[in-house]
């Protein structure tokens, strides 16, 4: 009987200059990816036939692909299609995004020029490269912002959202945050707690976070919070397995309060043990801004 040959996965990472490439790449490498930094669109088709012709030694690529003019972009849409249509690799696209002044201040702390910054002034550079990525920032499989995210955070992102790609398991990523500080911009689903009695005004809760049992239990007492928790599961127990139909490997399910430091953090821990409890999901969490402004 003859066998199937096994479906090799290649991971597209790009974005813009600054949003932390580097640190996407090498978590993919710890999580035993082959990895190419910089590879020129034009040899992703002579890439791919390399890795079908590897009879299964080479089953996990990832890729950066740095991108400097329009050029660039058509030559990876060819490419893509037609390793679609003549090898049996599968591939999506991790793009990597933060706002304007994000980058500006990076690149200001790292010192280094944006490589189409001629003037040597970081903004136009930047705002001529979002310009450039527009069209494959929406043909993305998953954008991330890392505009709040410290390295180790980042690295935290990637690893949960490929770690479980050799499984059938849908990954759901819990996110808590505060809406003083932005919403996270790649959650695909975003749930409002601020109208649940808030922690904050209880002095002696008011340093903690939701991780503290005291704060949780505070939050979790209101009959408001058992009825939203009711609805809220009912809900996403209807929508992961069809997301999952859909083909998704994963959701980012943000839970935002005012500050990102009480209610949140606790339904979002709710969230990780009621979602963790079945079997088909693979459920993480992670809160933004819980040690912003501690006092």
């Amino acid at each position: 009987m003859e066998e199937t040959k096994a479906l090799a996965k290649l991971v597209i990472i790009t974005g813009m200059s600054g949003a932390g490439k580097t640190i996407a790449v090498q978590s993919l490498e710890d999580l035993g990816f082959f990895c190419v930094d910089n590879l020129p669109p034009v040899l992703i088709p002579k890439f791919a036939e390399l890795i079908d012709q590897s009879n299964g030694k080479i089953g996990k690529v990832a890729l950066v692909i740095d991108l400097r003019g329009r050029e660039f972009f058509t030559a990876l849409s060819e490419s893509l299609r037609y390793m679609k249509e003549n090898y049996t690799v599968s591939y999506e696209i991790l793009f990597l995004e933060a706002t304007d002044s994000v980058l500006v201040q990076r690149y200001k702390e790292s010192r280094r020029r944006h490589p189409l910054a001629k003037d040597g002034s970081p903004l136009s550079g930047i705002q001529q490269e979002r310009i450039l990525l527009e069209e494959l920032k929406g043909a993305a499989t998953q954008v991330i912002d890392t505009g709040s995210l410290k390295p180790a955070q980042l690295k935290e992102r990637i690893i949960a959202a490929f770690s479980n790609q050799d499984t059938d398991k849908l990954a759901v990523n819990v996110i808590s945050f505060g809406f003083k500080y932005g919403v996270p911009i790649d959650a695909d689903l975003i749930f409002d707690v601020r109208f649940l009695p808030n922690p904050h005004y209880v002095e002696e809760l008011r340093p903690q976070t939701g991780q503290d049992p005291r704060v949780y239990d505070y939050v979790m007492k209101w009959g408001e919070t058992q009825q939203f928790l009711e609805k809220l599961l009912d809900m996403l127990q209807f929508l992961l397995p069809n997301y999952k139909k859909e083909g998704k490997s994963q959701v980012v399910i943000g839970i935002g309060c005012t500050g990102g430091k009480h209610r949140s953090v606790a339904i979002a821990e709710y969230l990780g043990k009621m979602l963790g409890a079945g079997e088909t999901e693979v459920v993480r969490v992670s809160h933004r801004d819980a040690e912003r402004d501690r006092r």
